[in-house]
């Protein structure tokens, strides 16, 4: 890494609404910040704001829910209309207690409701849902990005994940362009001679993480750049920082 990374609120980008050109959003709000963008930055872009401007939102009024949603909503408390399209948006049940649905989602990611959101939509008439694809729509970004400023950039799409074993949650990568989301050090010399056989750095949800330190949850600021930050650029997935099932221990 270099000697300091600097993580930069992008503030007023205004509300998303389906149809918004995210780029352009992001590029005038950099300008009325007077900031600009430079060779090697990474724009981190909530998953939130993306799924707004791609449409992935779900009026709860127009959900008929299953019996299964029903009888389950009833058990705990939950709108069946909520549940029924967490369960919809899911390939697979991972588990069901106290009211949480752990599901995988077709993207592959395991997470609470399948990424099924109500905050900061609707007021609660409306869910927002995953990305079709984040890596596609991080490509995107960085094209459109890379072409108004003329840079070679990164751009990272993330969502906020609960972690097994440890409370709180944080912000993690679901979508990536622009650069290798692991950094390896497997094969090298540490500072005593051993070589490290299975050091992997998900860079790609650090970065993500670092992002959420200037964005907040109720500040409204969907964007950050974090700048300074060494990584390997070229082709890059999100689905990297996904563990195949034969090497996940808890499948």
């Amino acid at each position: 890494m270099s000697v300091a990374v600097r993580v930069i609120p992008v503030r007023r980008i205004g509300e998303v609404h389906p149809g918004t050109d995210l780029a352009a959003a992001i590029w005038t709000a950099l300008r009325d910040q007077d900031e600009r963008l430079e060779p090697g930055d990474v724009v981190v872009v909530t998953q939130k704001v993306v799924s707004k401007a791609e449409g992935r939102l779900v009026r709860l009024a127009d959900v008929e829910p299953s019996v299964f949603a029903r009888r389950y909503a009833q058990q705990w408390g939950k709108d069946p209309r909520y549940v029924e399209i967490v369960l919809r948006e899911s390939r697979r049940v991972v588990k069901m207690d106290r009211g949480v649905l752990v599901t995988e989602t077709y993207h592959g990611f395991v997470c609470a409701n399948a990424g099924v959101d109500e905050s900061n939509v609707d007021g609660g008439e409306q869910v927002c849902l995953l990305p079709l694809d984040p890596d596609a729509s991080a490509a995107r970004l960085r094209a459109q990005l890379s072409r108004l400023a003329g840079v070679e950039l990164a751009v990272v799409i993330s969502d906020t994940f609960g972690r097994p074993w440890r409370n709180g949650l944080v912000n993690v990568a679901i979508g990536v362009a622009g650069l290798s989301p692991i950094q390896s050090y497997v094969g090298q010399t540490d500072p005593y001679g051993y070589v490290m056989q299975v050091s992997e750095i998900a860079l790609a949800d650090e970065l993500a993480s670092a992002a959420e330190l200037v964005m907040g949850k109720i500040d409204q600021v969907p964007v950050a750049l974090v700048r300074g930050v060494r990584y390997q650029a070229g082709p890059g997935s999100g689905r990297d920082l996904l563990r195949p099932a034969e090497r996940d221990l808890f499948r």
